[in-house]
């Protein structure tokens, strides 16, 4: 039994100031998600032609190759966030939520770097 009053037992357990950041997070990167995901809908309606060159000559435009590496990464950041929050809330012991946590971030910015690279260098003209 103890002497400390509930008030005492829960002071300096909050959320440490972060908690509000991602989900601030969370909600503006699912916007940003909506907003690129409707353009690249409406983009691929207008395309029409979904052969080889048809598509390759769709991404190559400057305009279109930076709205699909913003939508890679800002999916792959949403992504990220969700698998922390999974990760905090569902994962008891500490070391393995540690080592999943810098896997699981280590493989997220792999797939960014990967799909950012695929879209440059089909932008940049390396792939015909």
């Amino acid at each position: 039994m103890s002497l400390r009053t509930p008030i005492g037992r829960v002071l300096g357990l909050g959320t440490a100031k972060e908690g509000a950041a991602h989900w601030w997070s969370q909600r503006v990167s699912a916007v940003a998600l909506v907003l690129l995901g409707l353009w690249l809908v409406g983009a691929l309606v207008a395309l029409g032609d979904f052969s080889h060159a048809s598509v390759i000559e769709f991404i190559g435009r400057p305009f279109n190759a930076v709205l699909l590496a913003l939508l890679v990464g800002t999916a792959v950041y949403h992504s990220q966030l969700g698998v922390q929050v999974v990760l905090e809330d569902y994962v008891a012991h500490h070391a393995t939520k540690i080592v999943s946590m810098l896997l699981l971030n280590f493989l997220h910015v792999a797939l960014a770097a990967l799909g950012i690279f695929a879209v440059l260098r089909i932008a940049f003209g390396a792939v015909s």
